[in-house]
């Protein structure tokens, strides 16, 4: 291989051209291909790699560490969890529309597996997310609030089209975070998409929020456009407890 060439390519960032050329090369000495047919298929390679790296820096942005899929879920455990419904909002329509989706549950039942996976879904589109536990926005309000960096975060949590917030009431939030997610929520109305997984019914987020006038406006706003999906059915996660404890 020319390393003029490849040198040349790096130097416009052309990476992807550089990887596939060897094995085009290859190809095309194997079965001679048209000089633009060889030039069209470097291109593509050289976009598959783009994409694919667009990819994995946005998984890595919205906070995705472990790939989760609709695939993989186990649908006939819980038959009753809406499929159908499910695999609609994978792939994004629901995100350009700025609307919002609901999960409610009990533990164990696959909310967190099925919220990733649309939020995957969504970045697969091209879209942005980003996917915060209860937990973990609790304390990066607590942090952003000791830094003097709560206006970044704020917009952080606002910018995005896809917010997935995981476990939401599982955790009190601190005394101004509810006016902090209410300001979240009306910057988000009808521009951009939110997806909420939980186990607590809607009548108790004045109690986690530790704020009634402000959780009910989380609600008329977030509710106004939600797809609200009830998830019902046994835990998997005691069923791999028992499956653990019968294999000692």
């Amino acid at each position: 291989m020319n390393p003029h060439l490849t040198t040349r390519l790096r130097h416009l960032r052309l990476s992807g051209m550089v990887e596939a050329l060897p094995g085009r090369v290859a190809q095309a000495e194997a079965a001679p291909l048209p000089h633009l047919e060889f030039l069209e298929l470097l291109v593509q390679d050289e976009l598959a790699r783009r994409a694919d790296r667009l990819f994995a820096r946005r998984l890595k942005q919205a906070g995705i560490t472990t790939m989760k899929t609709l695939a993989d879920f186990e649908w006939t455990f819980n038959p009753k969890i809406p499929k159908a419904k499910i695999v609609e909002l994978a792939n994004a329509r629901f995100v350009d529309m700025h609307r919002g989706v609901l999960l409610i549950g009990p533990p164990g039942v696959g909310k967190s597996h099925i919220a990733t996976a649309i939020a995957i879904g969504a970045i697969r589109a091209g879209r942005r997310a980003l996917v915060r536990s209860t937990f973990a926005l609790a304390a990066d309000f607590a942090e952003a609030e000791a830094t003097g960096e709560r206006r970044d975060l704020v917009q952080q949590l606002t910018r995005v089209d896809l917010l997935v917030l995981e476990d939401f009431g599982m955790k009190k939030l601190a005394a101004n975070a509810a006016e902090d997610l209410l300001e979240v929520f009306v910057r988000r109305h009808e521009a951009a998409a939110t997806l909420i997984t939980t186990n607590r019914p809607t009548q108790d987020w004045g109690v986690f929020l530790g704020d009634v006038p402000a959780a009910t406006a989380i609600l008329n706003r977030f509710l106004a456009h939600a797809t609200i999906l009830q998830m019902t059915g046994k835990s998997y996660r005691l069923r791999q407890r028992a499956s653990a404890a019968g294999d000692d």
